[in-house]
């Protein structure tokens, strides 16, 4: 039976790459895209990327626990369910800043897949950079994230190096 070859640096940054642009349900020109204004950033380039894409609407809509998953939140984002700051926005790649309040719609407070939804949470644990009011179905941006309160299991610094090829 062949042995298996060990990856190469390039493999092991591409799998990281591949794997932090699934999490976030991104395509290829979309992340590379967020990749290129992080670098832009004079503050440290993986840190910022993995913040701007923390801080993406549909992302903060399911750590705040109104959807079961990514793919879930970026629908409801799309239908058009949430509002920011009293705004509708139906934009899944839009960024949040500290101090924003998202919220449900008051139409959609009353059916029942929303019912559904809140009355699971809390399912997971809501970061400290955001607060969540399940009772008025609001979130609240508090501030940037940290490193450490941000997705875990991503190493930046092979992304880094994979696109400063």
């Amino acid at each position: 039976m062949p042995r298996r070859r060990t990856a190469s640096d390039w493999g092991l940054q591409l799998r990281e790459k591949q794997k932090a642009r699934v999490t976030f349900g991104l395509l290829e020109r979309q992340f590379r895209n967020y990749f290129e204004s992080a670098k832009k950033n004079p503050e440290n380039t993986g840190e910022v990327l993995l913040r701007l894409l923390e801080q993406r609407l549909d992302n903060v809509v399911y750590r705040l626990d109104f959807a079961e998953s990514r793919q879930q939140a970026r629908q409801m984002v799309r239908h058009g369910h949430f509002t920011v700051d009293g705004k509708k926005v139906n934009i899944p790649s839009y960024q949040l800043k500290p101090d924003q309040v998202i919220s449900w719609k008051p139409a959609d407070a009353e059916k029942p897949f929303v019912k559904e939804l809140v009355s699971a949470m809390p399912r997971k644990a809501v970061p400290a950079w955001l607060t969540c009011d399940s009772g008025n179905l609001k979130g609240t941006v508090i501030r940037r994230p940290k490193i450490d309160e941000m997705e875990g299991g991503i190493e930046t610094r092979l992304i880094v190096e994979f696109y400063s090829k």
